[in-house]
């Protein structure tokens, strides 16, 4: 292994911004990654400010993402970024994405992946033609007990999956925020800057990850009905939709930003014909198996068992048990997967497969095509749409 931190620059995440900061830390968890260089505003006051709050170098405070790109590439190679993270508004992922792969450069993208379905199989174009690495910041597949229900589900412990109910909830635009001053409200209910959807754009989409990503199976169809409840807004603030997946399953999802009171009550239980199991983010280091013939069981991340636990799970498991680990943890294992896939890439090793499990351009693709599926059968009077990609 070569003797280095990987290099990292970012694109957005300035001092007024939310999820940059959630990054920052996320990556520099495992001491593995430093922040060499960023582009962290649109705004050049801002951008040079937080760069100083940064401790960035002057030289490497850029003022644009192309700037950033172009200076990097010309940089001795013992110097310049290894990779690039992408913190923007969802209509700003795509071209820095292209303009980094184009460069040379991996790429790390928060959710969604770009602002069409159409921009996302560019991206995987130009990754298959760069060979390069991406990862999509899906953050909810990074707890260890989610790759536990997964582990479950993959060896069979359910019998076969028939039924996927998940749900996530937020009471956060309960009033018309974005009219209010609210930054990350003004620009994820604008078309303009966060696409055809907004609530199942912005949190369905990691509902239906999560529901493919621990049952295994991929949505084939679906039947939705997106609705606006708060008067005024452009863009759905609620939602919910019948699913069908693969090998017969089916299941609903649910999604809602107008749920006064709630947090991020994301939640997930999946059946198969022998029992199921039930998590929920708010509770991240309890998995709850149920069986048909048994008694319940309920697993905690950490525990002494981990000798019976999968391999994923005691791979993304930092703490000893009774110690909460969340969310900034599980964003933590992405960038550690990623950041270890990546230097076995550079000096030509190979990976472990616990380090590959992290979301990437497909999953992205798939994202984007439920936002399109979903918009496209609420404005469809046919009960099913053919999930299209």
């Amino acid at each position: 292994m070569s003797h280095r931190k990987l290099r990292m620059g970012m694109i957005g995440g300035g001092k007024d911004a939310f999820i940059g900061a959630i990054h920052r830390i996320a990556a520099n968890m495992d001491g593995q990654v430093e922040l060499v260089c960023g582009a962290l505003s649109i705004n050049k006051e801002v951008a040079i400010e937080s760069g100083k709050m940064l401790f960035l170098p002057e030289d490497r405070t850029y003022t644009n993402f192309e700037e950033m790109i172009l200076a990097e590439s010309k940089l001795p190679e013992d110097k310049r970024m290894d990779f690039v993270t992408i913190v923007t508004p969802n209509f700003a992922h795509f071209a820095p994405a292209m303009m980094a792969m184009d460069h040379g450069f991996h790429v790390v993208i928060e959710k969604p992946i770009a602002f069409t379905l159409d921009e996302a199989k560019q991206l995987r174009a130009k990754q298959e033609e760069t060979g390069l690495m991406l990862l999509l910041t899906h953050t909810y597949s990074g707890y260890p007990l989610v790759k536990e229900a997964r582990e479950l589900v993959k060896k069979g412990a359910f019998g076969k999956i028939r039924k996927i109910y998940v749900e996530y909830c937020q009471g956060w635009l309960s009033k018309l925020s974005e009219r209010e001053g609210n930054a990350q409200a003004a620009w994820r209910t604008d078309p303009k800057k966060s696409g055809k959807s907004g609530c199942m754009g912005d949190i369905g989409t990691h509902a239906a990850h999560l529901a493919e990503y621990i049952s295994g199976l991929k949505i084939t169809q679906l039947c939705a009905s997106l609705n606006v409840v708060v008067e005024g807004r452009m863009l759905d603030d609620d939602g919910a939709i019948l699913l069908r997946f693969e090998d017969n399953a089916t299941g609903t999802l649910m999604a809602s930003q107008i749920t006064a009171g709630e947090e991020n009550a994301l939640k997930i239980r999946v059946y198969g014909e022998l029992g199921g199991l039930e998590w929920a983010q708010q509770e991240p280091n309890t998995l709850t198996l149920k069986w048909l013939d048994k008694p319940a069981q309920t697993l905690r991340a950490g525990g002494n068992y981990r000798d019976r636990q999968s391999t994923y799970a005691v791979h993304n498991t930092r703490t000893p048990g009774g110690h909460p680990e969340g969310y900034l943890e599980a964003f933590g294992n992405l960038y550690r997967n990623f950041a270890l896939s990546l230097m076995a890439k550079l000096n030509n090793e190979e990976p472990k497969p616990e380090w590959l499990d992290f979301p990437g351009v497909e999953d992205g693709i798939r994202g984007m095509a439920f936002i399109e599926n979903v918009v496209a059968s609420n404005l469809s009077n046919e009960k099913w749409t053919d999930y299209v990609i």
